[in-house]
């Protein structure tokens, strides 16, 4: 929701869970309810997304260095998916 949104009107659907979250960001705050609702990695892991949709599925490099360093750049962003996206498992007991 943008920062200067306005609740809707209940005759819609989706008005009940958007004004909850509203009301959530403006009691909370925007950064804490980011972490709190997990939004915050979701976001990190849409952007990478898209910087890796960038490259495009065919290397686009002809220098055989240059295809090897885009290699290394697509294998770097997948590691990166992987970090952000295990879980951390911690024991309890």
């Amino acid at each position: 929701i943008r920062r200067n949104g306005r609740a809707w009107k209940a005759d819609c659907p989706a008005a009940k869970a958007r004004n909850e979250t509203l009301r959530a960001t403006r009691h909370y705050g925007r950064a804490f309810w980011k972490r709190w609702t997990g939004y915050h990695a979701r976001s990190r892991v849409e952007a990478k997304m898209r910087c890796l949709k960038a490259f495009g599925e065919r290397i686009a490099a002809r220098d055989p260095d240059r295809q090897t360093a885009e290699i290394h750049i697509r294998v770097a962003l997948i590691n990166r998916f992987n970090a952000i996206g295990t879980a951390e498992v911690v024991r309890v007991a």
